[in-house]
C-alpha cells in the first residue's frame, strides 16, 4: 500500500537534516499545492511511483475536496460520470453513476484516507509567492493563512499545481443595474449562505450553464416557484442516473470489474459523441432537438432551448433523469429568455418590459478562470506570466524549471487527464532519479514550432480568461489534445527526454546536502 512505503516529511532523513538546520525553511522533495480531485490523484501516482520522494500538500481550505468541498448550493453534482471522473486507481461502488457533491466528497475524503494522503496534507496554508533558484535548484515557496495571516516558507525540489483552474474566492458575477434597490437576497452559488432560508419563496435563477440547470429543479422541492432566467438557451440533455450497463454488469461481476468496463465504455462513448456532434453539427442539433420535444411536448422550444451555437461550441449541459424537464413540465419551474435591463425594488425588469418578481435571486453567471491560484511562477527572481510561454505538453511551461500543473479536460471528465499528467510527471521524477538529474526543464529548440492558443473552447469564462492561459504549439511536444483516448495513447508512449534539459545537481547543493547530514 502506498501509505506503508511513503517516508514522512514530518519526521524523514530529509526533513530532519534540512528543517533542522539552523535558519533553513522545512524542505520537502516534492511540494502538491492543492488538495482537491487533482492533487490527491497527484500524491496517489507520486507515492506509487516514487515512494522514495517526500511530499507535502498544501491546501488554502479546511478540508479535503476542493471544488468539492466549496461548492454547497442546493443540488451541487457532477455533470461527469463518476465511472469517469473516479480515479483509475480507486473505483466508485456506488450504484449511482451521477453523483451528488456531498457523495463525491465523502469518496476523495476515503481515498485520501486509504492511501495515507491526508496525513501529508497542511491546511489553511495558500501559496502566495514561487521563486525557483537555480544556485540552489529548489523553489522557494511563500505561504500564508488566509484566516490569521500568519506567513511561513517552505523549499521543494519539485513543484507541482493542482489546484484546478478557477477563482476558489469569487465567482463571475456581472454589475446589473438597480441591484441596489432590491428588497430581497442576492447570492451567488459559489458562496451560498448557510442561513438562507427559500421555502414558499419565488425565486429567479440567473444564469444557463451547468450550475442555474443543477441549481433549479432541487430549489423546487422547497420554493414556491423557481425561474430560471437566461439570456441564451444552452444545449440540455437528460441521462439516466444510474448506468444501465453498470447496473446489468453488478448483478453477475465485482464492483473492481465492472469499474473499468463501464469507464471504457463511457469514455470512448463520450468521445465518439464529441466527434460526430463536432463533425455533424447540423445533424446534432436536429438529434438534440428531438431528444427535448420528447422531453417537453409543446414547449417553445426555438426560444428557449435552441442555442446560437452548434453542439461542443459549448460543453453540453447534463440533466440526471430529466429532473429539469420534470420540474418544467409540472409548473415548479420555467425558463424566461430576455436581457435584463435593470432590477427593481421587487425583482427584475427585462428590455421586453417584462418583470419577474422574486424574494431571492441566485446568479449562476459563471466562474472566473484563475490559472496557478493567480500565482505568477519567478525564476531566479524573474517572473514568468504563463501567457507569454508554451505549454509543454499542457503540463508543464517552456524554460520553468521542475514545475508542473495539473489542467484536466474541458470536453470530457477532469479526472481522466489529470491521471495522465500523474502519470508523465511521476514517470519524468523517476527518470530524473535513475539518472541523477536533480532539474528537469522544458526547452523549445525548433523556431518552426507557431504558437496558437491552448484552448478553441468558447464558454465565457475561457472566453474572457485566454490571455491568462499558455500558449500551445503546432507539434509535440507542445500540443494539447483535448480526446483521451488519442492523448492516452501518445502520452503513455512518449519519453520524458524529448523536449526537456536535465541538470545534474550543482556542487553547491551537493555540498549543503553533505553538510546537513553530517
Amino acid at each position: 500500500m502506498a501509505q506503508q512505503t511513503t517516508p514522512d516529511p514530518e519526521h524523514g532523513p530529509e526533513h530532519d537534516a534540512e528543517h533542522d538546520a539552523e535558519h533553513d525553511p522545512e524542505h520537502v522533495d516534492v511540494l502538491i499545492v492543492g488538495a482537491g480531485i487533482s492533487g490527491i490523484g497527484a500524491a496517489y501516482h507520486l507515492s506509487s511511483r516514487c515512494p522514495e520522494r517526500s511530499y507535502l500538500i498544501v491546501e488554502a481550505r479546511a478540508a479535503i475536496g476542493g471544488t468539492w468541498d466549496l461548492f454547497r448550493y442546493p443540488g451541487v453534482r457532477s455533470d461527469s460520470d463518476m465511472h469517469t471522473l473516479g480515479y483509475g486507481f480507486a473505483p466508485w461502488l456506488s450504484d449511482v453513476s451521477i453523483a451528488d457533491g456531498p457523495a463525491i466528497l465523502d469518496y476523495l475524503t476515503e481515498t485520501a484516507r486509504r492511501y495515507g494522503i491526508d496525513q501529508r496534507i497542511r491546511f489553511h496554508r495558500r501559496v502566495v509567492a514561487t521563486d525557483w533558484s537555480s544556485a540552489d535548484q529548489r523553489w522557494t515557496v511563500e505561504l500564508a493563512d488566509p484566516v490569521t495571516g500568519d506567513r511561513s516558507t517552505i523549499t521543494c525540489g519539485f513543484l507541482w499545481h493542482c489546484s484546478g483552474y478557477y477563482d476558489a474566492e469569487r465567482g463571475y458575477a456581472p454589475e446589473f443595474p438597480g441591484a441596489e434597490r432590491f428588497t430581497g437576497r442576492i447570492v451567488h452559488p459559489q458562496h451560498w449562505p448557510e442561513d438562507l432560508d427559500y421555502t414558499g419563496k419565488r425565486v429567479v435563477v440567473i444564469g444557463s450553464g451547468a450550475t442555474a440547470i443543477t441549481l433549479v429543479p432541487a430549489m423546487t422541492d422547497e420554493a414556491a416557484h423557481v425561474t430560471m432566467l437566461q439570456r441564451s438557451p444552452t444545449y440540455i440533455v437528460s441521462l439516466p442516473k444510474r448506468d444501465p450497463l453498470d447496473t446489468k454488469l453488478r448483478k453477475v461481476l465485482p464492483v473492481r470489474l465492472t469499474y473499468p468496463i463501464v469507464r471504457w465504455k463511457n469514455v470512448l462513448l463520450q468521445m465518439a459523441n464529441y466527434q460526430l456532434m463536432q463533425a455533424f453539427p447540423r445533424q446534432a442539433r436536429a438529434l438534440i432537438r428531438r431528444m427535448t420535444e420528447r422531453e417537453l411536448p409543446g414547449f417553445d422550444l426555438d426560444t428557449h432551448f435552441t442555442p446560437r451555437y452548434d453542439p461542443w461550441d459549448e460543453r453540453l449541459c447534463v440533466v440526471p433523469d430529466g429532473d429539469l424537464f420534470r420540474a418544467l413540465r409540472a409548473g415548479t419551474a420555467s425558463v424566461v429568455t430576455g436581457q435584463i435591463e435593470s432590477f427593481t425594488e421587487r425583482g427584475i425588469r427585462l428590455t421586453s418590459g417584462e418583470e419577474l418578481e422574486a424574494d431571492v435571486v441566485v446568479t449562476a453567471t459563471g466562474l472566473n478562470l484563475r490559472m496557478l491560484g493567480g500565482v505568477v511562477p519567478s525564476v531566479d527572481g524573474t517572473p514568468i506570466l504563463p501567457r507569454d510561454v508554451m505549454t509543454y505538453r499542457g503540463l508543464m511551461l517552456e524554460g520553468v524549471p521542475n514545475f508542473a500543473y495539473t489542467f484536466g479536460y474541458v470536453n470530457s471528465s477532469w479526472t481522466l487527464r489529470a491521471d495522465l499528467v500523474a502519470d508523465f510527471v511521476t514517470r519524468l521524477l523517476a527518470h530524473m532519479r535513475d539518472h541523477g538529474y536533480a532539474v528537469a526543464v522544458p526547452v523549445n529548440t525548433d523556431p518552426t514550432v507557431v504558437r496558437r492558443p491552448l484552448l478553441d473552447f468558447t464558454p465565457g469564462y475561457i472566453r474572457r480568461s485566454l490571455d491568462q492561459l499558455p500558449k500551445q504549439g503546432s507539434r509535440s511536444p507542445w500540443t494539447v489534445r483535448m480526446n483521451y483516448p488519442l492523448e492516452r495513447l501518445q502520452m503513455k508512449r512518449a519519453r520524458v527526454t524529448v523536449g526537456m534539459r536535465f541538470e545534474r545537481p550543482r556542487t553547491r547543493v551537493a555540498a549543503r546536502a553533505q553538510e546537513a547530514s553530517a
